[in-house]
């Protein structure tokens, strides 16, 4: 169930001197975490179950342990992949709805509402409390649905990781899709067809004319893909073939029995040497019709110029001069 909230801490910030707030040296900086409570102390992330159309509600702390006031901006986005915390990018963030169900309490013409950004200012050597709510919709489909909250301040940039339960049937069903080959990569896109957060892993066969060319084993991909979620992404292949026909095949497994394969063939030609050998080709004709062009202008020559000889001369016919040239010797 989610972290349970007074009323009054829902409708506002809290603030805490840091000295009743969990541990943090100044040579940390700041850091967001889920709010600490009774049981709750030291949540990892944030975790909520609830119905479609019900709404949760709990808070993250801001502690700010220097000297100087800090201006800290939250926003609710998509789960994020990354190791560091960093946010997921637009791809990623995909059918990740829990990113969008988070709402804060703001301001708007005078009156209090739901925002999806707010911007919190924390004195020195103080904690922030910051209540927060998760709106499940309506028609929110069974399963686990990630999402975090991104605090953003000082130069840098920190989250907390919120994961709702919506309870349902669970199914787990993964593809891989739209695979591609060229510019040193296979590309392919993973959708989650199923309801539960997938882990998936990769494996890439690929055989040429004559043998086998890629033969890597199943790795786990740098993604945490949530239910109706869609990624694209490249696996490098920097030494293709030069000319080759190529089989490359793509399997996807993950947690639940998943399992996928696509298949995509390419060529690979040196498009370079062919044009060359075209280029000799067209050549070659052309080389052949100009040497008969120069005979046929070379047997044509003598007729030629004694039809010019015969018209510009004395009137004397072709081979005359020939028998002169005889009697005279």
């Amino acid at each position: 169930m989610p972290y349970a909230l007074p009323a009054a801490r829902v409708l506002g910030l809290t603030l805490v001197l840091l000295g009743a707030a969990p541990t943090a040296s100044a040579a940390e900086g700041w850091s967001v975490a889920p709010a600490a409570g009774g049981a709750a102390d030291g949540r990892p992330s944030v975790y909520a179950e609830g119905a479609p159309g019900t709404v949760l509600q709990d808070a993250v702390s801001v502690l700010n342990p220097g000297a100087r006031p800090l201006t800290v901006r939250l926003r609710g986005t998509a789960a994020d992949n990354a190791a560091d915390g960093a946010s997921a990018t637009d791809e990623q963030a995909a059918g990740a709805d829990a990113g969008a169900w988070i709402a804060f309490a703001g301001h708007a013409r005078g009156r209090r509402t739901a925002v999806r950004e707010l911007s919190v200012r924390v004195p020195a050597h103080t904690r922030a409390d910051v209540p927060f709510t998760i709106g499940v919709p309506a028609g929110a489909a069974p399963g686990d649905h990630p999402g975090a909250i991104v605090a953003s301040g000082g130069g840098r940039t920190s989250a907390v990781r919120v994961r709702v339960r919506v309870p349902g049937p669970a199914l787990s069903a993964l593809t891989v899709e739209h695979v591609g080959v060229g510019g040193g990569r296979i590309s392919y896109e993973l959708v989650n067809r199923g309801t539960t957060v997938l882990a998936p892993r990769l494996a890439v066969h690929a055989d040429g004319v004559l043998g086998t060319l890629l033969d890597r084993g199943p790795r786990t991909l740098p993604v945490e893909l949530p239910p109706g979620g869609r990624v694209v992404l490249h696996e490098p292949w920097t030494d293709p073939p030069v000319l080759d026909a190529v089989d490359v095949r793509l399997t996807v497994t993950a947690a639940g029995g998943v399992r996928s394969t696509a298949t995509v063939s390419a060529r690979f030609v040196p498009w370079g040497a062919a044009a060359g050998a075209g280029g000799v080709l067209v050549a070659v004709p052309g080389a052949w019709f100009a040497v008969r062009r120069r005979r046929r202008a070379g047997t044509r020559g003598p007729w030629r110029r004694g039809r010019r000889e015969r018209d510009g001369g004395a009137g004397e016919r072709p081979g005359t001069e020939v028998e002169l040239t005889g009697a005279v010797s």
